[in-house]
């Protein structure tokens, strides 16, 4: 595990699965620490202040992290969280930025949640998880911004075979390939995307009506194509509601 991937997923598991909030915050953030979950104020004591009355309130927090993608400076996964022993459970996808010393210094979140489905083709979490193909990590970001700027940017649903695999996608969110598509068009901003070999995730928003929505778009490439396609989306809050920058 690289040291970037450690500080993540032990800012994750020591401080908030073992309730170690001020000490793992400290130990694995950098100079700053800025923070795009709406509800989170920035810094050492921002994340303080929200965590210790969450961790006082849900005595048990089981969480496992699902996935994860390093690519230079920049570090994402996927967790899953089961809250109070079923009182909730959510799936939270997260970027972290890092500095010199592989400290994180900034952090976007999306947080939906989980939907248990017997079809493991379509439940959120299940599926492929490593990652392979090292070599084709840039290759594999090129196509998925090519399909995100044709297909969900500019609206062209008839490039969509161009990219993705359509007979044999696996989209885990609850959707079909037919559901998935009233996406298309409605993305406003690639905000960015890192790789992995044959895993990519895209950090976008998006407008559909006057709802302002944060996606993560997770994609496994095989064959050139699309293959499976995870997807993690929040409605962004009102502006009056944000202690922080915002979501981007």
């Amino acid at each position: 595990m690289s040291q970037k991937l450690h500080n993540a997923t032990n800012l994750y598991m020591e401080g908030i699965r073992d309730g170690n909030a001020r000490q793992a915050v400290t130990k694995y953030t950098g100079a700053r620490y800025t923070q795009h979950s709406t509800g989170v104020k920035n810094g050492i004591e921002g994340f303080v202040e929200f965590f210790e009355p969450f961790i006082e309130r849900c005595h048990d927090r089981d969480i496992r992290i699902v996935r994860s993608i390093v690519d230079g400076q920049y570090v994402f996964v996927q967790a899953y969280q089961n809250i109070n022993k079923g009182e909730a459970y959510w799936v939270t996808t997260d970027l972290f930025d890092t500095d010199e010393n592989d400290k994180i210094i900034e952090h976007w979140d999306v947080i939906s949640a989980y939907v248990e489905n017997a079809d493991t083709k379509r439940d959120q979490i299940s599926g492929a998880t490593g990652s392979v193909d090292l070599d084709k990590t840039e290759d594999n970001k090129a196509l998925v911004r090519e399909f995100l700027c044709d297909v969900m940017v500019l609206g062209q649903q008839e490039k969509m075979r161009n990219y993705v695999d359509v007979s044999h996608i696996h989209i885990h969110s609850g959707l079909d390939i037919d559901s998935a598509v009233e996406y298309v068009g409605s993305y406003d901003q690639v905000f960015k995307i890192i790789g992995q070999g044959n895993m990519v995730a895209a950090y976008s928003r998006l407008n559909q009506g006057h709802n302002e929505i944060a996606r993560f778009d997770i994609f496994r490439i095989e064959n050139e194509k699309i293959v499976e396609w995870w997807i993690n989306q929040e409605l962004v809050p009102p502006k009056n509601e944000w202690v922080n920058g915002g979501k981007f």
